[in-house]
């Protein structure tokens, strides 16, 4: 057991590392000596995890699936905002989770397909929002596709401008403003007073408020960001 622990623990260390390593350099630039380096492990630990840069890479942009944890919430409409708000928080301070997202924006010599998260992603939101639309939460005849894929690369859109003026620090409030427009498009008219385009206050993941509603958007809490 600890065997398997320390070999958890240096793994980590080595997707860290090469965190820190990516997101400085870029993956054309980066080595494995800096990797080593900065994890403070010698190659056949790096050799024992990942036989090389690309598999180090690999497992980074895997960290994009891993991080789409769909919200516990009745309304599925909400789930798909929590799922936004939730994802712009963790990259704020989570350097792996960077690390991926910069592998598959940037356009290197690193062979896995890009597009696997934003495929990935656009799979869950789109599933939510068929389950939205089952419970009549959508404008009759959306296309629940070019919702899904218009979403996620607005996202990605808005990540890479939070990214070059704010490191980030802005992003939670880009995308609040970006449902702020898009709902009143997507949402049916009788929804829109229940959605909240906000993180729930002290709160890493949502809930539902205190009537079992979201809070109203333009109320002080939906205002916060």
């Amino acid at each position: 057991m600890a065997r398997q622990e320390r070999g958890i623990r240096s793994r980590r260390s080595i997707l860290e590392a090469a965190a820190d390593v990516f997101g400085e350099r870029g993956y054309e630039a980066a080595s494995t000596n800096e990797i080593l380096a900065k994890a403070g492990l010698t190659r056949g630990a790096l050799y024992h995890h990942f036989p090389s840069k690309e598999a180090i890479a690999v497992a980074l942009v895997e960290a994009q699936g891993e991080a789409l944890v769909v919200p516990d919430q009745p309304v599925k409409l909400q789930a798909v905002i929590d799922l936004t708000l939730t994802f712009s928080r963790r990259l704020q301070t989570d350097k792996v989770l960077r690390a991926s997202v910069r592998l598959a924006v940037e356009q290197s010599s690193f062979v896995t397909s890009a597009q696997t998260p934003y495929n990935q992603s656009i799979t869950v939101v789109e599933e939510l929002l068929r389950e939205a639309e089952k419970q009549g939460e959508l404008l009759p005849g959306t296309d629940l596709s070019e919702v899904a894929s218009t979403v996620v690369g607005a996202f990605t859109g808005l990540q890479v401008m939070s990214q070059a003026y704010s490191d980030r620090q802005d992003l939670p409030g880009r995308i609040s403003a970006l449902w702020r427009l898009v709902l009143p498009g997507l949402a049916s008219p009788g929804m829109l007073p229940r959605l909240r385009t906000s993180r729930p206050p002290e709160a890493d993941e949502p809930t539902a408020g205190p009537t079992g509603t979201a809070t109203p958007p333009g109320s002080a809490e939906a205002a916060h960001d």
